[in-house]
């Protein structure tokens, strides 16, 4: 029978001196792999900086461009330039704000809000992108709205005439006018079923004037009853008109006349 011993170790064999080589030379490949790698990210961080200013100053070419374009009253054109600027810088709050002033220039009130509303969450501290909220809800008639956009504005920025003379008061004159003709609506419509849900007038039915035309119909019924009338028609075919009194109750010869009414 075999006797157990111990296994021999792969390693065994290596030369101290040449395992001390080997583990030399890769901590230098380590080193340079590290150094690659971190060449790599600041060179991956240095193209995305680039390529961010290249962005930054290809938008502001294109907001120019549409700020000379709705100058010029070419609002569509100017639109085109500011969708482009904001697929480059879509966090550009001024780029919103003003695109929302030339779709009120267009009369459309809807995206102008939005578009405003847009400012107003890139940029809360801007005050001009709260005015310009305002006057968007001002012209879909959200009167109460705008009042409190320009209040955020002017909380903002206190000192701006603009918006104190013009704006604010000019909201709250059409809310005044607002109140005032719903006042006037609702009176109308309360007045109107009044007269709808008015009952009929009592009448004072023992008053002389109407104790007066009692009399006188009685009187005139009276007369009627009193006379009779009654058409014959003889036997001829004469017709003839009879009037019957009380006092004298014969009527001619019923052979000789039919009774017709």
């Amino acid at each position: 029978m075999a006797s157990f011993g111990w296994k021999r170790k792969i390693g065994e064999k290596v030369s101290k001196a040449t395992s001390q080589q080997f583990e030399a030379e890769a901590a230098d490949d380590k080193d340079l792999g590290d150094d690659d790698d971190a060449n790599w990210v600041l060179a991956a961080k240095r193209r995305k900086e680039v390529l961010l200013e290249d962005c930054v100053r290809k938008s502001k070419e294109l907001k120019d461009e549409g700020a000379n374009l709705a100058e010029n009253r070419r609002y569509r054109e100017a639109l085109v330039k500011w969708d482009e600027a904001l697929q480059l810088t879509p966090e550009d709050a001024t780029l919103y704000e003003m695109k929302s002033q030339v779709l009120m220039s267009l009369h459309e009130m809807f995206p102008a809000v939005h578009a405003a509303e847009m400012a107003v969450q890139r940029n809360p501290r801007s005050w001009d992108a709260w005015q310009t909220l305002g006057r968007a809800q001002l012209g879909l008639g959200e009167i109460a709205l705008a009042i409190r956009s320009f209040q955020v504005s002017l909380h903002i920025f206190p000192m701006n005439p603009e918006v104190w003379k013009e704006d604010l008061s000019w909201a709250r004159k059409l809310q005044e006018q607002q109140a005032a003709t719903m006042t006037g609506s609702v009176q109308a419509l309360a007045k109107g079923k009044e007269l709808v849900q008015e009952s009929i007038p009592d009448y004072d039915f023992e008053s002389d004037e109407i104790v007066a035309v009692c009399a006188a119909i009685a009187e005139k019924e009276k007369a009627l009853s009193a006379a009779k009338t009654m058409v014959i028609v003889s036997a001829s075919g004469a017709v003839e008109t009879v009037t019957e009194q009380d006092n004298c109750p014969a009527t001619p010869d019923e052979t000789l006349f039919v009774r017709a009414r």
